[in-house]
């Protein structure tokens, strides 16, 4: 019976697995093809020709540089969010002051604080300091927002290590400073994987502040640029197709090569030991 259980197990999630994969191959195989294919015959139908040309068209017309907009700007806010959130975590808990548990309790405000409902304050402040159409005021409000739920998790895992590793640091003649950056931050690796792929998924994704704080096409990011080409491509199914597989692919990546080290972070922020 416990054979037979495990069979059905896996049976069952073999059938998840086959819907979650087959509308991304379907997407896929839709890229490859021309409009007299995806139209003419069945949308299940592998392509008569893998017209790579479509991926090609959608990146010389200019998608290669919503594409880098995106890449770099969620690389600069994942490191500013991940590394200001470990060093709150750190003084959190790991150090003795009076108005510890009143900062912690501000950084849980931020999560209750809808999006939406930011975006004017946010637009009149950027405006005031003139930063309205800079790639850096996207910066900051992706950092700012991720802060909350970044330093939620990695409290979990730095309540549970061990004080005995920080006063042989401080035995050993370790400055405060030094105990962060080469003792207690490479012990979070696990646990930063997990924000690295959170933070991620929700800058490369987003879309309000992109579209309310950027004009320019120059500093556009691929969620938003990508409006440009759905509707100069809007008769080439095949490179609209084509657009969409190259802003999902930086996510898939990320899953694939790191979905083991957000289980593992996971499970360290959750059990102690």
């Amino acid at each position: 019976m416990k054979r037979v259980g495990y069979i059905l197990l896996y049976v069952c999630l073999a059938v998840v697995a086959v819907f979650q994969v087959f509308p991304i191959l379907w997407l896929f195989l839709f890229s490859l093809k021309n409009n007299q294919e995806i139209f003419s015959k069945s949308p299940f139908s592998l392509p008569t020709e893998f017209r790579w040309e479509n991926y090609m068209k959608v990146w010389d017309s200019g998608i290669g540089g919503y594409f880098w907009n995106s890449v770099w700007i969620t690389g600069v806010a994942i490191v500013f969010t991940v590394l200001l959130a470990s060093m709150a975590a750190f003084a959190i808990t790991r150090m003795k002051w009076k108005l510890s548990k009143a900062v912690l309790g501000l950084f849980m405000v931020g999560l209750m604080i809808p999006i939406h409902s930011s975006i004017i304050p946010l637009f009149n402040m950027f405006l005031k300091v003139d930063m309205i159409d800079n790639p850096w005021s996207i910066v900051i409000t992706y950092t700012a927002y991720n802060l909350p739920i970044t330093l939620m998790i990695l409290l979990g895992f730095y309540y549970t290590l061990p004080r005995e590793i920080e006063e042989a640091a401080i035995m050993d003649g370790c400055s405060v400073h030094r105990i962060f950056f080469r003792i207690i931050l490479p012990m979070t690796v696990p646990v930063l994987s997990t924000t690295v792929i959170i933070n991620m998924i929700y800058n490369w994704n987003e879309f309000v502040f992109v579209n309310t704080f950027i004009s320019s096409d120059e500093y556009k990011t691929l969620t938003v640029g990508i409006q440009n080409f759905i509707g100069q491509y809007m008769t080439d199914w095949g490179a609209i197709g084509a657009t969409l597989i190259i802003s999902m692919l930086p996510i898939l990546l990320a899953f694939l090569f790191f979905s083991n080290k957000v289980v593992e972070g996971i499970s360290s922020s959750a059990v102690k030991g």
